[in-house]
Formats: structure tokens, C-alpha cells, sequence
């Protein structure tokens, strides 16, 4: 090769570090970009000028608004937001979300639907597709340019591969399916910005699972179930006699401890006439005690499995979301009450209540696709 040549392959792969970072992380200065990828401030300077000029990326702000001192504000770079769409899907239990998003990490567009808790895959799948025509006629997006799709999946996933199937022969692109909880927990890592940290995550909702964002991975584990913490036995002896049949077999799983159906069914046995979340969450702003009590032991068997993963994982964060937690904030004080006194010099730094809604998993999923590399090396 000549050095010609030579020359031309190191500034394309320069180029292509840059709108690497880019991808993952979103708008950023070019002293962010030079660090990010370890170039000197002359060369990010001649590659980003190429860039600029040929519409691969733009300048979207300053960090004006985030400065501090007097000096002149830095540009912030992004990714022409035309050249490319992601779509993430949120498979769960009893609705699919979607959301849209532009390579300048842009919402363009967003939507749900719910079915019933028994609708089987097919049919969940053809629900969500019909979704996405509707949101993307609603918007005016074409899918034109996907880039890729992430989807979340509900539970255990022996349904995965098929679903992942089902997406790449309708879109005809890059597919990333995996637990929804698990792309939720992603996108709450990175809600305090882009750089990833040990994050523990647990959403309790009409099911519970989780995720874990070790040393900047989301990990899967051997068998795919790493952060299932909805199926960690936590029989509450003052709920029943018995311990409760789970869906995945077992019994006197948190999952029918701690998830909103396990919560209302044993306000119900205690004499409380509660058949919804809005229910719940009425009778707990008017103080009804049994509503109170049954949230507590609730919230103490989410925190007693929480400070076993603590004393295990030694998290940064631990992120407790769903729709539990909105019925009741108080629940997240409990549950860092409880892991405080389980889990002594092991609790994490930070215990707090999720900061997204329930598009977390959309979210996240399409944060997976911003982070194909290097985030998920390996990882399909």
C-alpha cells in the first residue's frame, strides 16, 4: 500500500471512531469527542471540518447554557439527524411501547397498545407492527432509513429468537432482542450522562425483572436471565398461609410478593376492594391502612432481595421503576431503608426511584443500538 494509501486509511478510520462516538453519546464538543477517542485537538479539528462539510454531522447548540465561567462557548456536534432511525420496542406483559429516534438521539415519535396478559407472541408481534404503521403514519415517518431495531421481551425469553425473526422479515435490518427490564435498566445508567456506571435495576410491575450494567455492560449472564429478581423466592409469611404459585412453576417468588396483580391480591384478601393500580393508588392517598400495610411488606421483600444483590454486585445504583413506584413513591424509602439495614457497608451510594417512564424499555432499546459497539460486543 502506498503512503498515500496508508494515509487514507488511518483518517477513514479516525472518521469512523468519531462518528462512532457520536452514535453512542449523542451531541458533544469537540473537546468531549478528542478525549472520547483519544485524537489531538488539530487532528479532531481537520476530520470534524471534513464531516462538517460534507453533512455527516452538524451543529446542533453550545454548552453555553452549562458553562460556569466567561470563555467562549464550545459548539456541541451531532450526527445529521437524517441520516439514520432506530426503533425500540417494549414487548411487556400487557401493552407494547414504541419509540422513534433520530441519530441525533431525537424522540421523533412514540406510542403504546395494550392487549391482555394470556395474548400469545404472534399476535403481540402483529399488534406491534400495526402499532408502528400508526405511529409512523401519524408522525410522517417513513422508516426509510432504520438503522436498526431493539426489542425488549417480556420475561424469560423463550420467545426471543422467533420475535427477533419476525422484526428482521418485516424491517429488514440489524435486530437486537433481549429482556425489556434489561434495556430499561440501560436507559436509566445513562439518565446521569453518558458514560455507564454499576447500575442495579428492578422494575415491579404487572411482572418484575430487572438488569445489571456491570463496569459499563450490560450483562446477560449464562443463560440469558442475569437480573430476573422478580423469580427470587421471598414468601412474606403475614401475606398468606401459602406461598403464592408463580408463572414461571415455582412458588413464593417476589413476583407474587411485590408486582401490582401480587399487591392487589392480597389487598383483596384482606377485605380491601381493589381491582386496578388506580385503585391502589386512590386508597393509598385517602390512608386506608391495609393498602399501607400490604405496600410495606411489599417493599420489604423487594429490599431484602435487593441487599443479597448488593452484598453480591457492590452496585453504584441501585434504580427501583414501574408502576408500583408511582402508585406509591414511598416505596423506594422502604426498600432503601431495608437494603441500609441488610446489607451494612455493602449498600450502594445511591438508591433512588426511576427517572423515566414507562418508555424506559423502548428507550433503552434503542440505546442498545446506539452502543453496538463497543457496549455490545458479543452481545446479540
Amino acid at each position: 500500500m502506498s503512503v498515500e494509501g496508508v494515509h487514507a486509511l488511518v483518517r477513514r478510520t479516525h472518521e469512523e471512531r468519531v462518528l462512532r462516538v457520536l452514535r453512542e453519546h449523542g451531541a458533544l464538543s469537540r473537546g468531549q469527542i478528542a478525549a472520547k477517542v483519544g485524537l489531538s485537538r488539530t487532528t479532531l479539528s481537520e476530520i470534524t471540518g471534513d464531516l462538517l462539510s460534507r453533512g455527516a454531522v452538524v451543529v446542533v447548540d453550545t454548552d453555553a447554557s452549562l458553562r460556569a465561567g466567561s470563555g467562549r462557548p464550545a459548539e456541541l456536534l451531532t450526527l445529521d439527524p437524517s441520516s439514520g432511525q432506530f426503533l425500540g420496542v417494549d414487548l411487556g406483559h400487557t401493552r407494547v411501547r414504541i419509540a422513534v429516534a433520530d441519530a441525533a438521539h431525537e424522540v421523533m415519535a412514540a406510542g403504546h397498545q395494550t392487549y391482555g396478559p394470556d395474548t400469545g407472541w404472534p399476535e403481540r408481534v402483529a399488534i406491534a407492527f400495526d402499532l408502528i404503521d400508526d405511529v409512523g403514519t401519524g408522525s410522517g415517518v417513513s422508516f426509510r432509513a432504520l438503522q436498526g431495531v431493539g426489542v425488549g421481551v417480556a420475561g424469560p425469553q423463550p420467545a426471543e429468537p422467533a420475535v427477533a425473526q419476525a422484526f428482521r422479515e418485516r424491517f429488514g435490518t440489524t435486530v437486537i432482542a433481549d429482556n425489556n427490564t434489561r434495556f430499561a435498566a440501560l436507559a436509566e445508567a445513562i439518565t446521569d450522562g453518558p458514560d455507564l456506571q454499576d447500575v442495579l435495576y428492578i422494575r415491579l410491575a404487572d411482572g418484575i425483572g430487572g438488569g445489571l450494567v456491570v463496569g459499563g455492560r450490560l450483562v446477560t449472564g449464562g443463560h440469558g436471565v442475569a437480573g430476573e429478581f422478580g423469580h427470587v423466592p421471598a414468601f412474606v409469611p403475614s401475606a398468606g398461609a401459602e406461598p403464592d404459585a408463580c408463572r414461571c412453576g415455582r412458588r413464593g417468588c417476589l413476583e407474587t410478593v411485590a408486582s401490582v396483580p401480587a399487591v392487589l391480591r392480597t389487598c383483596r384478601r384482606r377485605g380491601l376492594a381493589v381491582r386496578t393500580a388506580e385503585d391502589l393508588e386512590a386508597a393509598l392517598r385517602r390512608g386506608d391502612p391495609v393498602a399501607a400495610a400490604v405496600l410495606d411488606e411489599a417493599a420489604d421483600a423487594v429490599g431484602q432481595v435487593l441487599a443479597a444483590a448488593a452484598l453480591v454486585l457492590d452496585p453504584t445504583q441501585i434504580v427501583v421503576g414501574g408502576r408500583l413506584t408511582r402508585c406509591w413513591p414511598g416505596v423506594v424509602d422502604r426498600v432503601a431503608s431495608t437494603i441500609a439495614e441488610r446489607a451494612g457497608t455493602a449498600t450502594p451510594r445511591v438508591v433512588r426511584a426511576a427517572r423515566l417512564g414507562d418508555e424506559d424499555g423502548a428507550l433503552g432499546a434503542i440505546a442498545a443500538l446506539y452502543r453496538q459497539t463497543p457496549l455490545l460486543a458479543g452481545y446479540h
